[in-house]
């Protein structure tokens, strides 16, 4: 059975490599309820940090600290230690990946310091990402700092 906030995870995805980007997406969800979704908008809006977490952040705004602690985070793939230090400092309590085969990121970090992390390993995430770095190599490795 599909999660429905996945989905719309995976719908970012899909729309951040329609709009030329990188196919990573994300959400917020509150309560059961999303309250913020984004995707990786490095190339589109010309941004060093724009990754899918970071987006997804921005468009929930500004939050209590209490909501924070009680949101789930879900993203296609597995948080960098940008994206990672961001669940941290807002003490997102519960981040679920969709898969972490073609990058792992900062998982262990995450629950070294008690934030849930649920690795679904979702074959369309994987699909996503594997078509993706194929394709498109150098804005790859760009977007995860591995650039000469």
């Amino acid at each position: 059975m599909s999660d429905p906030f996945l989905d719309a995870a995976i719908d970012e995805a899909q729309r951040g490599r329609a709009s030329g980007g990188i196919p990573i997406g994300s959400v917020l969800v509150l309560d059961g309820e999303i309250v913020g979704r984004g995707h990786n908008q490095r190339v589109q809006l010309g941004s060093p940090t724009r990754h899918g977490e970071i987006d997804c952040l921005e468009n929930a705004g500004r939050l209590r600290p209490a909501q924070y602690r009680r949101s789930v985070l879900y993203t296609t793939l597995s948080p960098c230690d940008m994206c990672t230090g961001a669940v941290l400092l807002y003490r997102i309590g519960r981040v679920v990946v969709g898969e972490n085969h073609t990058f792992m990121g900062s998982e262990a970090l995450l629950a070294s310091r008690g934030v849930e992390v649920e690795v679904v390993d979702d074959v369309r995430c994987v699909e996503l990402m594997r078509e993706f770095i194929a394709a498109e190599p150098d804005l790859w490795n760009e977007d995860i700092g591995e650039v000469d």
